[in-house]
């Protein structure tokens, strides 16, 4: 892309950690490498991610969040932006502000692509409050493009429960979005990973090996991938590209023992990654 090409802008928002790879740290990172100047905007500030310890939390009064948000609605370079993504909320008040937002910017741009990433839990339950959880339900992915959820915030969004991935294909529609990624899917190969889009009656599931140990921050690295080579590209390439750059990021974070994504290091792999990843269509009903 060009340096002063129009609508070029990503807002990502998210947490932000001092120290780390996780959240907005590892997402606005991750566009930019790829070429995409981004409106980086915190949800709440953290010295490090929670794993690794407690620590000082730093929130935004609910009152102060509308208020910035109420300037990007104004700012004059609100024309530059073409996608959004969002991602961990520090507040049940924050979904619904983002929401008038991104309404906002689809009233400048029809053509806007809104990635919500439902960051609220894992298999072990919702790790932010229940009102958040609803909040992210209830007032953003009626609006979203794409969304990336877990398995477990898939199950939770949709009230449902999955043994399968031919079940997942089934409730795809629940959601309304039009490209739906699943991370934490069912592998077919054993010792493996998988990601299941689901667009239309397309299902296409992403595999590679499963590596141990593996640091917080993969998922909102996959998102923003994802995002940027879709802007790009169709479906699958997309889904190709942004699962090989992860698969490499944390081949190398492993390999150097490293306790976040070394993402600094490996500014190759998000642009050309190289890893093979199995790509299988599946046939659903």
């Amino acid at each position: 892309m060009t340096q002063n090409a129009p609508r070029t802008a990503i807002i990502s928002v998210s947490s932000h950690v001092i120290r780390g790879t996780v959240g907005n740290r590892a997402s606005a990172f991750a566009l930019e490498a790829l070429g995409f100047p981004v409106w980086s905007m915190p949800t709440v500030v953290l010295p490090w991610h929670p794993g690794h310890g407690p620590s000082t939390r730093m929130t935004f009064p609910d009152d102060m969040f509308e208020k910035a948000v109420d300037d990007l609605v104004a700012a004059p370079w609100i024309g530059e932006v073409r996608a959004v993504m969002t991602g961990y909320f520090g507040s049940p008040a924050q979904p619904a502000v983002m929401a008038r937002l991104i309404r906002r910017l689809r009233e400048v741009n029809p053509a806007l692509v809104y990635l919500c990433d439902p960051v609220m839990g894992d298999f072990n339950g919702l790790y932010v409050p229940q009102a958040t959880a609803e909040a992210i339900r209830d007032h953003l992915m009626p609006l979203a493009t794409i969304a990336t959820p877990n398995r477990f915030e898939f199950g939770w969004l949709t009230g449902r429960t999955f043994e399968s991935n031919t079940e997942m294909a089934g409730a795809a529609g629940d959601l309304g979005v039009e490209t739906l990624v699943v991370t934490s899917a069912f592998p077919m190969m054993a010792k493996s990973t998988g990601t299941l889009l689901l667009s239309g009656k397309a299902a296409l599931l992403a595999e590679h090996r499963l590596v141990e140990k593996a640091p917080n921050g993969l998922g909102d690295l996959f998102s923003a991938l994802f995002l940027a080579q879709r802007l790009r590209g169709p479906d699958e390439e997309a889904l190709r590209l942004a699962t090989a750059s992860v698969l490499e990021v944390l081949q190398k974070t492993v390999q150097q023992q490293a306790d976040e994504l070394v993402l600094e290091s490996a500014q190759e792999s998000l642009a050309r990654p190289l890893a093979s990843v199995s790509l299988r269509h599946l046939v659903v009903p």
